[in-house]
């Protein structure tokens, strides 16, 4: 039900997402959701999103490159498949419960800011492990998140990977500059 939630999450958002969705999707019966799920959607939603966010984590983990410039051409090459189902009406998991939570004191805020912040702290290990300043990695971490989280709307919105591909060749221009 988990991997369901997430795709509905993904392409419906978190107002979108409906339990009847998820039992389709996961051929779950009707009980299971409310045996799993006893605090309801909002629980759903968070322990989607965290394991959405565990999952990215892992992916970040695993980029393979000795130099910073190598973790930013594998983070761009590896993310580019899930903006390209951003741009066929996908999205991010995270940034749905983001988008949808109710205001500072919301838990689906926590999971997202939770989420966001391990990612930043993986890449960031990742490009000083490669070599980089450790303030300077931080930042282009952040940088390469924010990249990813506006190619999902931008993508989505405009039904096309052309976004995407736009803040690529500028982030390897700016790469090649540094050189």
């Amino acid at each position: 039900m988990i991997d369901a939630a997430i795709v509905e999450l993904q392409q419906r958002g978190l107002s979108g997402m409906s339990f009847s969705d998820v039992l389709a999707r996961s051929g779950a019966a009707r009980g299971a959701i409310y045996h799993h799920f006893p605090g309801g959607k909002t629980q759903m939603a968070a322990e989607a999103a965290e394991t959405n966010g565990r999952q990215v984590r892992g992916y970040l983990a695993a980029l393979e490159a000795t130099t910073p410039r190598g973790v930013v051409e594998s983070f761009v090459h590896g993310i580019r498949p899930v903006v390209e189902a951003s741009a066929a009406g996908g999205g991010c998991a995270v940034a749905a419960v983001a988008v949808g939570s109710a205001g500072e004191s919301d838990p689906l805020r926590a999971v997202a800011a939770a989420s966001f912040s391990s990612w930043a702290d993986q890449l960031a290990e990742r490009l000083a492990s490669a070599g980089m300043d450790h303030n300077a990695a931080s930042d282009l971490a952040q940088m390469l998140l924010a990249i990813l989280e506006g190619a999902h709307v931008l993508c989505r919105a405009a039904g096309t990977i052309e976004p995407f591909d736009h803040a690529a060749r500028a982030l390897a221009a700016l790469l090649h500059d540094e050189r």
